[in-house]
């Protein structure tokens, strides 16, 4: 259990490093730009990554079901937000903005049970949790002037 959550917090590391930076980058180049950059560095270490552990399963990807192909648009979707977003209300709010986000789809994820995630039905104290994970977030991220 430590290692996991000794992963998740690396994870959650490197999307509050990649959220400034891709900022950083769409300032620089346009939104557009650095999320094509972005998304070459990614595929480029993904390829190395997948050639060095043998393939994985990768031969099997005609079986997947259509709309998994979509999820690249959610990235493309999300470096948008953070080049739009990060500049007004800073990494911190941002952040938070997107992790309240991501929390309240996860919620609804568990409830359904879709994508093969295990079945967990939402509670008053999960919904309690997300209504304070929301309003911590606007409160986040309300811009420096106006604390």
């Amino acid at each position: 259990m430590l290692v996991l959550i000794l992963l998740g917090l690396i994870g959650g590391a490197a999307v509050g490093l990649q959220g400034p930076m891709s900022s950083a980058i769409s300032q620089r180049l346009g939104p557009l730009s650095a999320s094509l950059i972005i998304h070459i560095g990614g595929g480029v270490l993904s390829a190395v990554l997948l050639i060095l552990v043998g393939g994985e399963s990768i031969g099997q990807w005609r079986d997947l079901p259509a709309p998994y192909f979509l999820t690249g648009l959610f990235g493309v979707g999300l470096f948008i937000v953070l080049s739009l977003t990060i500049p007004r209300v800073g990494a911190a709010g941002t952040t938070t903005l997107i992790v309240a986000g991501q929390f309240v789809v996860a919620m609804l994820i568990d409830q359904f049970g879709w994508f093969g995630v295990p079945q967990s039905s939402l509670s008053l104290t999960r919904i309690a949790g997300a209504v304070l994970l929301v309003a911590g977030a606007y409160l986040i991220s309300l811009s420096p002037a106006s604390t």
